[in-house]
C-alpha cells in the first residue's frame, strides 16, 4: 500500500474518532476507541474497524450498530472536515483483537498460578 493511502486512512481515523466523541447518541458506549481504517484504492468503501472496551457483548454489538446507522452522518461531517471529493461509504466492524488479548493473558496468568 502506497503512503499515500496510509496516510489518507491515518486521518480519516483521526477524523472519525472526534465525529464519535462528539456525537451524542446515547448507544454509543463512551470506551469505543477507532482500531483501523482501511479504504479501498477507488476510494468507494472503508472498513472501519471498531473496539469497544466493555464485558457486556451486547453494547459493544449496539454501538457497531448505532455507527453503521449513523454512517450517513459520520460520512457528510467527514466530508466537511476533510474536503475530501470521494467520500466512502463508511462499514463499521467490530475488533476483538483487544478482549482475545486480555483473554490470552487471563490463560497464562491462570497456568503460572497453578504452578506455584
Amino acid at each position: 500500500m502506497s503512503i499515500r493511502y496510509e496516510r489518507m486512512n491515518e486521518e480519516i481515523k483521526k477524523t472519525i474518532s472526534e465525529i464519535i466523541k462528539e456525537m451524542k447518541d446515547p448507544r454509543v458506549s463512551d470506551m469505543t476507541t477507532i482500531m483501523s481504517v482501511d479504504v479501498t484504492n477507488d476510494l468507494k468503501q472503508a472498513k472501519v474497524l471498531v473496539s469497544v472496551y466493555d464485558k457486556d457483548d451486547e453494547v459493544r454489538k449496539d454501538t457497531v450498530e448505532a455507527l453503521n446507522h449513523g454512517s450517513g452522518f459520520i460520512t457528510r461531517e467527514l466530508g466537511k472536515r476533510m474536503q475530501l471529493r470521494a467520500l466512502p461509504k463508511l462499514n463499521f466492524k467490530l475488533d476483538s483483537s483487544i478482549e482475545y488479548s486480555v483473554h490470552i493473558s487471563e490463560i497464562i496468568d491462570s497456568l503460572h498460578k497453578n504452578e506455584k
